[in-house]
């Protein structure tokens, strides 16, 4: 079964960067778009960015002018640079993958990865 696999993670200073990286252990597809969601204790997973197959991006209101995303279809692979972090950014970020844009017919998940913003 394909997995998605995140790295990157870690402790940042605010002000700092930060790369997420996040491949498949195998080729899948059919992807429509891949991206990240993060997710803090007692709240809602809520999206950070995604990239669709056609180069389309969406980010987040609260990481725009912050963050990056890119993705490589052909490799199955997608990144998200992060930089002038803010401690509320901390959170548990997930990759992900679907297949569908305005419905999805399925969706694969990383198993998160930790983000601490700290000094």
């Amino acid at each position: 079964q394909v997995q998605l696999v995140e790295s990157g993670g870690g402790l940042v200073q605010p002000g700092g960067s930060l790369r997420l990286s996040c491949a498949a252990t195998r080729s899948i597809f059919s992807i429509d778009a891949m991206g990240w969601y993060r997710q803090t204790p007692g709240k809602e997973r809520e999206l950070v960015a995604d990239i669709t197959s056609a180069g389309s991006i969406n980010y987040g209101g609260s990481v725009k002018g912050r963050f990056t995303v890119s993705g490589d279809g052909a490799k199955n692979t997608v990144s998200l640079q992060m930089d002038s972090v803010k401690p509320e950014d901390t959170a548990v970020y997930y990759c992900y993958a679907k297949k569908g844009l305005t419905s999805t017919s399925w969706i694969i998940w990383g198993k998160g990865i930790l983000v601490t913003v700290s000094s």
